[in-house]
Formats: C-alpha cells, sequence, structure tokens
C-alpha cells in the first residue's frame, strides 16, 4: 500500500531500523566518494532521492548531485528544486534534451506520440531521459541511484552495487533493501522536503504526461505510464 506523507505516523521501531539503515548508506555513500572519484548521483526528485540527497550534503561528501528536466516535469517538481536550493544551499546540476533530437522527434511523431505504442514512448525517454543521462555520466567512475527493489517488478532483485555496461561504470543503489516506509520515516523525522505530488497519492513521480495519481493499495508504479504492462515500465535509464 502507498504510503501517504500527510496521514503518516513513524513508530519508535521504524524509526530505529530507519536510523540504521541511514547510517549504513551513508557509510557506502562514503566509501563511493573515496574510492570512485568522480561520483555522481542522479536526483530524479523523487522521495527516495530526497533521502540521498539529505544524507549526501549534510556529510558533506564530495559526490555531485545532478537532476535531468526533461522539458515535461510537473509544475511541483520544479517548485522542489527551487526547494532543495534554499534548504541546502544547493544548486543542481541540471541536463537537458538537446534540442535538435527534441524538435526531430515531435516534428516525425507528434508532441504526444508516447502514448501510441512502447516503441514511442521509449524513443521519448531516449530523447529526453537517456541522451542527456549519457551525457551527465561522462567522465565518472560511479552514479548513484535512489532505486529500490520492492518499486517495480523490473526492480525485484535489485543490487546495492553492479557493473553499468552501458555507460561503462559502477552503479550504487543504496537504498535497495529499503522499504517504502522507511524511506518516509526518514523524511519526515528529519525534515527534508519532499515533492508535493506525493500528498496527492503520486507515489512515483516522472514527466507530468506519464504520471497520474494512484488509489490507495495499488502498487507504487502503476501511476507511471498506466497504459503499458508493467514488465515494459523502465524509461532506458536503467537496464537490468
Amino acid at each position: 500500500m502507498s504510503v501517504i506523507p500527510a496521514q503518516f505516523r513513524v513508530s519508535d521501531e521504524l524509526r530505529a531500523a530507519t536510523a540504521a539503515k541511514a547510517e549504513a548508506a551513508k557509510t557506502l555513500l562514503a566509501q563511493i566518494a573515496r574510492d570512485f572519484s568522480p561520483a555522481t548521483f542522479a536526483n530524479s526528485l523523487g522521495a527516495e532521492d530526497m533521502v540521498l540527497t539529505d544524507l549526501i550534503v549534510k556529510a558533506g561528501l564530495p559526490i555531485e548531485i545532478f537532476s535531468l528536466d526533461t522539458g515535461r516535469l510537473p509544475l511541483e517538481t520544479y517548485d522542489l528544486m527551487a526547494a532543495v536550493q534554499q534548504h541546502y544551499g544547493l544548486k543542481l546540476k541540471v541536463f537537458y534534451p538537446r534540442h535538435d533530437l527534441t524538435e526531430e522527434y515531435v516534428r516525425a511523431n507528434g508532441i504526444n506520440a508516447f502514448y501510441e505504442s512502447i516503441e514511442l514512448r521509449k524513443g521519448c525517454c531516449y530523447v529526453r531521459k537517456v541522451e542527456p543521462l549519457q551525457r551527465a555520466l561522462a567522465g565518472k567512475q560511479a552514479w548513484i541511484t535512489g532505486m529500490r527493489a520492492q518499486q517495480a517488478a523490473t526492480r525485484d532483485g535489485l543490487a546495492v552495487r553492479l557493473f553499468d555496461e552501458t555507460n561503462g561504470l559502477e552503479k550504487f543503489n543504496p537504498l535497495a533493501d529499503w522499504s517504502e516506509k522507511e524511506v518516509w520515516a526518514y523524511l519526515l523525522d528529519n525534515g527534508v522536503p519532499y515533492n508535493k505530488l506525493h500528498d496527492q497519492f503520486y507515489p512515483s513521480i516522472g514527466c507530468a504526461p506519464c504520471t497520474r495519481s494512484v488509489t490507495p493499495g495499488e502498487d507504487i508504479r502503476s501511476g507511471r505510464w498506466w497504459w503499458e504492462n508493467p514488465e515494459t515500465k523502465e524509461c532506458g535509464l536503467h537496464k537490468k
């Protein structure tokens, strides 16, 4: 069941379990900063990524933090970008789609062609996400994500560390074994800013046209690309 922040209460037991996992994640992040410099963190501005942002900034770790602005993000996501700067004094390094590729895609297929087929949806994701990510990761030894194994069928068995053959670097998922409740326990206990769409039943947030709210009890990722089967719900950033 998706956790709704406004209704969520943190028990002492959950608080203790979350604190232990946070210490373990912080230790791993410090090791990454030490052994895989330069390392970078891809912050998609979801709840999990705000946990990692808080851990990295408070520990003063030399890990770059960047975001991808696809050009079709919800207003609430841009508001969170501004809140991150105000709360942490952190200006995110933002990567944008190449205008020539975006224009070519829209002219050939239409502004909302991603609804028409998986192929066209993945083509849009490539232009707006995958290609900018490739530029963001260039020259890095490791990249860090906020992915969790429980988020989707496509992420079952997610490892904390693996080698990303596509981009040629180490990939770390420090929150791989975290539950959604642990994520929210950390955010609420530490006063971490988060995307206000989470309060409106949006547990997973991407581009505005491809994200909708879910009914409590639905799968966490059911609001992403809801017209597709669960097995196809990845944008190409994270290949198994």
